[in-house]
């Protein structure tokens, strides 16, 4: 007995997961290594005192769940599938400069206008995932929230990626359940208030069309 051989679109898939990988790998490590610098010296040397986000209606609505913890890591595994699925050199260089815009549009506003998110009403074991993130990622550079911005950016990119590719509903559904899961975590974590999501879901958005415009230019 044969094993069916896999679907068309994830043939097509493979075949741009390993176009360009070193390029990718060097770009991803080095892309996130400068932005995480930047982010963390904002984070401890703000130009003034970080202004605290308020709490709303919303925020009351989602009580805390530290299950929801490995979908808000999963954002670095989401992030990595739209340059992994680009097989053109130029949309690859695209990308990434608009992946840089949206870095520093963001990092500018948190340099202009620090925020943080309130505490968080509760403790946990110094020995536990959320000490250590509260720990390394403190409560400051909150709106908008680039955890978001770059979901929602990721999103758009793979359902443009995907919608090529001939992958189907499913899988583009799939795509923007993973989107919102990470959206829902970031408030079910306290990480973020709902104002910071809803912040950079517009920023995030904005980088998804703009991007998407500068391709439909060069085409």
């Amino acid at each position: 007995m044969t094993n069916p051989s896999p679907s068309p679109w994830l043939r097509a898939a493979g075949r741009r997961l390993v176009a360009f990988w070193p390029y990718k790998l060097a770009g991803i490590t080095a892309g996130m290594t400068l932005f995480f610098f930047a982010y963390f010296w904002l984070l401890h040397h703000p130009l003034r005192p970080p202004l605290i986000m308020p709490f709303t209606t919303l925020d009351r609505w989602v009580p805390f769940q530290p299950f929801t913890l490995p979908l808000y890591l999963s954002l670095w595994v989401y992030v990595s599938l739209a340059p992994g699925l680009i097989g053109d050199r130029r949309e690859l260089a695209s990308y990434g400069g608009a992946a840089l815009a949206l870095s520093v549009a963001g990092l500018g506003l948190f340099l202009a206008w620090p925020t943080a998110v309130p505490p968080p009403g509760q403790t946990w074991a110094p020995d536990s995932a959320f000490a250590f993130l509260k720990d390394v990622d403190a409560s400051g550079n909150a709106c908008p929230s680039l955890h978001v911005a770059f979901a929602v950016f990721t999103a758009l990119e793979l359902a443009r990626l995907l919608r090529g590719l001939g992958a189907g509903r499913t899988v583009a559904l799939l795509n923007w359940l993973w989107c919102a899961g990470i959206l829902y975590s970031t408030i079910a974590t306290r990480q973020h208030v709902a104002l910071d999501v809803a912040a950079g879901a517009a920023l995030g958005a904005i980088a998804g069309v703009m991007h998407r415009r500068q391709l439909q230019a060069q085409s």
